[in-house]
């Protein structure tokens, strides 16, 4: 009987997790190792694709929760909502749910966990990366620059699509400068977004109506 994974969707969602993850932190290490902060590079030659390195201490695209309690406490509800994904996951796969609903919630998962491991172990296995160099370390013999669950996620995807100034003759904002698309993200945080807006879209009636 050939193999299937209608017939072991346990091995798909690792298989997904599990590729989001490598991806993920394969980026992410490159980035942190290679680049200064704040430098950035076009991508093909491109001005509206461009990597860009920075570092936060919040939530997906930059979003930010103050003070050093904040980011001990987004952590740890990291690991919290995780559990209860993987929770929620391993219920679908016994309701026998689309493979499709499976994969797009795999991501959501591999996402966050990916995050979640910069915020766990960054501050521990990196040293600070600055705008004037040399790149960071992995494992620097004088340590990390933070310890446990206080390491900053690193983000590095830019796509400012327009990047113009705004007519004078506009209320309020007329002369400012325009950017979208403004925040830089990272490769987890792009699985977590389509992971969402795939199951919104293909699969809320899973969601909602059972």
């Amino acid at each position: 009987m050939p193999f299937s994974f209608r017939r072991h969707p346990y091995l798909m969602v690792a298989a997904v997790i599990g590729t989001v993850i490598l991806i993920d932190q394969s980026i992410k290490i490159w980035v942190k190792t290679n680049m200064l902060y704040g430098e950035e590079f076009f991508v093909l030659g491109q001005s509206w694709f461009r990597i860009h390195f920075v570092e936060n201490e919040g939530m997906a695209y930059g979003i930010q929760l103050g003070g050093k309690f904040g980011k001990l406490l987004l952590t740890l509800f990291r690991y919290i909502a995780v559990g209860l994904l993987l929770w929620m996951l391993h219920h679908f796969i016994r309701k026998k749910y689309p493979l499709g609903m499976l994969f797009f919630f795999a991501l959501i998962i591999g996402g966050a966990i990916g995050n979640l491991i910069d915020s766990t172990f960054y501050g521990l296995i990196f040293n600070h990366s600055t705008y004037h160099g040399p790149a960071a370390e992995l494992f620097p013999k004088e340590g990390g620059y933070a310890g446990l669950f206080y390491g900053k996620v690193v983000d590095m995807f830019y796509f400012p699509l327009i990047d113009t100034h705004l007519p004078e003759w506009i209320p309020f904002i007329g002369g400012h400068r325009f950017r979208f698309f403004e925040p830089v993200f990272n490769f987890a945080d792009a699985c977590i977004t389509t992971g969402v807006a795939g199951l919104l879209l293909f699969y809320r009636r899973y969601l909602f109506y059972k």
